[in-house]
């Protein structure tokens, strides 16, 4: 009898998403091996999840997670360039981007690397391919857009498969990342005389050439209203650099004076004590709680209206009660903020990396 050849069998599963900084890679992996779907970490989840084991040392929060929507594969050629047919369930690209915008090819590329386009649907989706000893398929999203990562053993059309099955969820990646880097774009402008920024969730201006003595702010201080002025000690003509270090170094003074006022008032309502607690200026958290009674507070909250700033501070207040994110710790998130959720949802459509951007 003829012996049967044995085949590889390729078998895709959702792999682990790793929620870095924005700035920095995002990585899916597609594994070949059957494995348990990996949970989700998020920067401040909401009452349903249930809590992840809490290591004694470590700090409360994390980044927010990005869901992920299966989407049916589509077996492609090998040779050329590859299409698919329109299929149901997948996501169209942002009506904003051009069906071409995922498509174009980096002046250079990296070594090691080709690259390819496949189409989905209406949209191009152009990739860096990179060959590895890797056993899984990796995508990431980083500076050059989509990085496909694979074993050398898997095919063309398998690695194209491994795109189109996950097309939702690159294209709302590379539309996010394009959309951060306009809105960085747009932030230099407002480094100027004239120039608005967001505080304490209105819009104040900058003024220049004025040359008081030390900055000087023409409203209440932390009650501003929109149009409020910022005089800085700069010339008019100061560049962007200088205009933004002066306004970070003023917003920074206005965050240490208020969130210890509010630090002071969650604490009493609490009846908890700290350690201390600091300003940071950590690119994907809003705050963070440690056993020792450490609490530290993005000082880019001071962007964001007040019941934001109080919900964050609220909620590190409420880690030094419960080190977790239990039924227990948001029934002591809603103790000491009735009504958390609304200023909760506002935090959770923008990262610190991004601000000021309101």
């Amino acid at each position: 009898m003829a012996k049967k050849k044995k085949v590889r069998q390729l078998e895709f599963d959702y792999g682990e998403l790793d929620c870095g900084s924005p700035a920095g890679p995002m990585q899916l992996s597609l594994i070949f091996e059957p494995s348990e779907p990996a949970a989700q970490g998020s920067l401040l989840p909401p009452p349903s999840r249930p809590p992840a084991p809490q290591p004694p040392a470590q700090t409360s929060s994390g980044p927010s997670p990005s869901g992920m929507e299966p989407t049916v594969p589509q077996r492609l050629s090998d040779e050329g360039g590859a299409h698919s047919s329109p299929s149901p369930g997948k996501a169209a690209p942002p009506a904003s981007l051009s069906h071409e915008a995922y498509a174009v090819e980096p002046p250079s590329l990296p070594p090691n690397t080709r690259w390819r386009v496949i189409s989905v649907d209406d949209t191009r989706i152009g990739f860096l391919l990179r060959r590895s000893r890797r056993k899984s398929i990796g995508l990431a999203i980083g500076e050059d857009g989509l990085t496909v990562t694979s074993p050398h053993w898997v095919t063309l059309s398998q690695v194209d498969e491994a795109v189109i099955a996950k097309s939702a969820w690159i294209l709302r990646k590379l539309a996010e990342r394009q959309e951060r880097k306009e809105q960085l774009a747009t932030a230099e402008t407002a480094w100027q005389h004239g120039g608005t920024i967001p505080y304490f969730g209105v819009r104040i201006r900058l003024v220049l050439g004025e040359q008081p003595e030390r900055a000087a702010f023409s409203g209440e201080p932390f009650m501003p209203r929109d149009g409020d002025c910022l005089r800085l000690a700069l010339p008019q003509q100061a560049d962007h650099t200088r205009v933004r270090d002066a306004v970070q170094a003023w917003l920074q003074q206005q965050a240490q004076a208020w969130f210890g006022q509010r630090l002071e008032h969650f604490l009493q309502k609490g009846q908890l004590r700290i350690n201390r607690w600091r300003l940071s200026s950590a690119a994907t958290r809003w705050g963070s709680c440690n056993s020792d009674g450490n609490i530290m507070l993005n000082w880019r909250l001071i962007h964001f209206p007040h019941d934001a700033i109080d919900y964050v501070i609220a909620h590190e207040v409420a880690h030094l009660r419960e080190l977790n994110h239990s039924p227990r710790f948001w029934q002591e998130v809603g103790r000491l903020m009735p009504g958390f959720e609304t200023a909760r949802n506002v935090l959770k459509t923008h990262t610190p990396d991004t601000l000021p951007l309101l």
